[in-house]
């Protein structure tokens, strides 16, 4: 066990470089835009590209990596987001942030699926459940952080941006000087939409939802905070909280869900994060602490609902196929996540910087409606015959390589493994 952790050390040093300076560029960029004036609807559609890029990464990035190998194209998806990350500081433009912005959700998706190929190519059964909690825990633990360090610096010069492109170039080392062999090839995952459906309607619709509301908060927080006044480092301490509360929450909220209907939990969640939302969008509160409160408790639930939606899906489907509806429902958040920001960015500038909230609110009240709904038309499966709960990083997007390195992967891998052993024998 011992000599596993050592062998993926460095693997996830390079991990929580990359999502440091993930966690500071997505940050920043918002901030700036707010302190320049940009419209709020331009710098919502830099979460949508954000997200579009993040997306088609996940498609494409594996055919890349197959014909150029892993190292090679981890050093130039890592190299095009330090580039960009410098570029954003000198190109202070809104229409080439969006541009570059879709460039960085591609890279990143490549360079997270690479690392999380290589964790999983180390990762043995004893080892993988540890080496997946200390993975989720490190993209936390960096997003997090980067998000902290726009309040050491001025948001209105490039250095901001300079130490964004450091931070990328760190996470380039540990893989390229690697003298490892390359794993396996990425893996693809297919979106079966109507297959989806059928084994879990809440799953799919929640998770879109869920996307809304989680992207147009993720993209426009920091334009919100800038908007009614706060400081960058408070900007930053509300966008974190509103994380670290979904991570806090999730093992309480799994748990409650493996004891009763999982869509009873989604609802009585998103009815919480609704109220929540309800209450910034009514009272816009001007104390710091009451608005900072508020938005723990809409974080606490709203990042809370991902993981459960996925464990019902599981519910209803076999073990051999849970990276391909977990993988299918992961795209169709990203979906949801372009369209948060799109939405967000031109009701906030209709009606004003609290709007955010009423968008988060519309979307979680129609969840809460639509748990209630599917609860009357199909039985909740037995506790004891449940998929196992699994919590993930509240913070960002993930990829369906992340999935292979899931321990519930395993029944899946051993029988891809046993079908190639029985072609071989054959």
């Amino acid at each position: 066990m011992r000599n596993n952790l050592i062998s993926v050390f460095a693997l996830l040093m390079g991990t929580l470089f990359l999502f440091l300076g993930n966690g500071l560029h997505g940050l920043l960029l918002p901030m700036r835009g707010a302190f320049e004036g940009y419209e709020t609807t331009m710098l919502g559609l830099l979460g949508t590209s954000w997200a579009s890029g993040f997306v088609l990464g996940c498609l494409l990035a594996p055919t890349i990596v197959k014909r150029i190998g892993h190292v090679r194209a981890f050093s130039g998806f890592a190299s095009l987001i330090a580039i960009i990350a410098l570029l954003s500081g000198i190109l202070v433009d809104p229409v080439w942030w969006i541009v570059l912005r879709a460039v960085t959700g591609f890279s990143i998706a490549g360079t997270s699926m690479i690392i999380e190929s290589w964790l999983n190519e180390r990762a043995t059964n004893e080892s993988r459940g540890l080496i997946f909690s200390l993975y989720i825990a490190i993209t936390l633990i960096g997003t997090v952080g980067g998000q902290m360090t726009v309040a050491l610096g001025d948001v209105t010069t490039p250095i901001l941006f300079m130490f964004a492109g450091i931070l990328y170039c760190f996470a380039m080392l540990p893989t390229t000087l690697s003298t490892a062999a390359s794993p396996q090839p990425l893996k693809q995952v297919r979106l079966d939409i109507p297959a989806l459906f059928r084994t879990s309607p809440i799953a799919c619709v929640g998770i879109v939802l869920i996307g809304i509301s989680n992207g147009a908060f993720g993209t426009l927080g920091a334009v919100f905070g800038a908007q009614v006044g706060l400081s960058s480092s408070m900007i930053a301490t509300m966008m974190s909280v509103a994380i670290f509360a979904g991570a806090v929450m999730q093992l309480p909220a799994g748990r409650m869900s493996d004891r009763i209907d999982r869509r009873m939990v989604l609802a009585a969640l998103s009815a919480v994060a609704a109220a929540a939302g309800l209450a910034l969008f009514v009272f816009q509160p001007a104390n710091v602490t009451v608005l900072l409160v508020l938005t723990a408790l809409y974080g606490a639930m709203a990042n809370a609902l991902y993981p459960i939606a996925v464990s019902h899906a599981n519910d209803f489907a076999s073990p051999e196929d849970f990276v391909k509806v977990s993988g299918g429902l992961l795209l169709l958040y990203g979906i949801g996540t372009i369209i948060g920001p799109t939405l967000g960015g031109p009701i906030m500038s209709a009606i004003g910087p609290y709007a955010l909230f009423l968008v988060t609110c519309w979307a979680h009240i129609l969840i809460t409606a639509y748990a209630i709904f599917r609860s009357q038309r199909r039985a909740a499966k037995p506790a004891e015959m449940r998929d196992a709960y699994t919590t993930i990083n509240p913070g960002t997007l993930m990829t369906p390589e992340s999935l292979q390195l899931s321990p519930r992967a395993l029944p899946q891998q051993q029988a891809a493994a046993d079908e190639q052993q029985g072609n071989e024998t054959a």
